[in-house]
């Protein structure tokens, strides 16, 4: 058996050898997450690690070492404060996206109906429902085994929200509902999928692939929407790096909609679109 310390200060080694960032702070939540306890207690008391949890530890920086993403390994991860399961096969929260989801806060009152497109963990959709208690939240995915999932982060979480299974607007009447529309849509070029980082070699192609130019649904989610926004109704998207012009290009094509707000993120890269439905012939 060997004491935590030690094995905290081997794993980080191991991990920053082979390249992995924050090699400490990695390991040591792979080992509080082997042990049960927080990161701090594992330096109040330096016992002596079982065996079995040591090969446990050794099997996560492995698995870690080879691109396998923290977050899928440790089955969980922080967004908006709140702790949502995570599973490969469903594309991991980012912390880009919270600024989605404060810009969405930020600009709706208690009473509003919101549609989450592409729901993934749930992650969006149940921060806005916890930030607004009275609002009417809908989550729908294309993924029955991500719904799954949205399901126990919602009942993790405490929140109200209606889960559909649906292809973008399949799961829904053209009844014009919606007072706004959120969604953080795949948006990756096709011939970038192979050059992405190697933990994205894990996530499911189908959370990235934005199509050839990476604007695929992004035109047809401003295409369908109008058909589901209330008047004067809004929908709101994370963008890629570089994709604000295309995306307020394809606003402005579309005549559905007027820009209403551009959101820069922590880096001063534009992150979040927001447009207002107008009324036309397709109205």
């Amino acid at each position: 058996m060997e004491k935590r310390i030690n094995l905290l200060n081997k794993g980080s080694d191991y991990l920053a050898q082979r390249g992995i960032g924050n090699a400490l702070g990695e390991s040591e939540m792979l080992l509080a997450y082997i042990l049960n306890c927080t990161r701090v207690e594992l330096y109040l008391d330096n016992l002596a690690v079982k065996e079995q949890s040591l090969q446990c530890f050794q099997n996560l920086l492995s698995r870690r070492a080879e691109g396998f993403p923290l977050q899928y390994l440790l089955g969980s991860v922080e967004f908006m404060g709140y702790t949502f399961k995570t599973r490969p096969g469903v594309f991991i929260p980012r912390p880009e996206t919270e600024i989605l989801v404060e810009t969405v806060l930020n600009i709706l009152t208690n009473g509003a109906t919101i549609l989450d497109l592409g729901t993934g963990c749930g992650n969006i959709a149940i921060s806005i429902a916890r930030g607004l208690k009275q609002a009417d939240v809908f989550a729908c995915d294309i993924s029955d085994f991500a719904l799954q999932l949205v399901q126990e982060n919602t009942s993790f979480n405490k929140a109200n929200i209606k889960i559909v299974s649906s292809n973008l607007f399949s799961g829904f009447k053209k009844e014009k509902t919606f007072s706004l529309i959120v969604s953080n849509p795949p948006y990756i070029k096709k011939d970038d999928l192979s050059r992405l980082a190697r933990e994205l070699s894990f996530e499911h192609s189908l959370a990235l692939d934005g199509g050839k130019d990476g604007l695929c649904y992004y035109r047809q989610i401003v295409q369908q929407a109008p058909d589901y926004l209330r008047p004067d109704g809004m929908l709101a998207f994370e963008l890629g790096d570089g994709q604000a012009e295309a995306v307020k290009e394809i606003f402005a094509q579309s005549g559905g909609f007027s820009l209403i707000k551009l959101v820069r993120d922590y880096n001063d890269r534009e992150r979040v679109i927001v447009a207002r439905k107008v009324e036309n012939n397709n109205g």
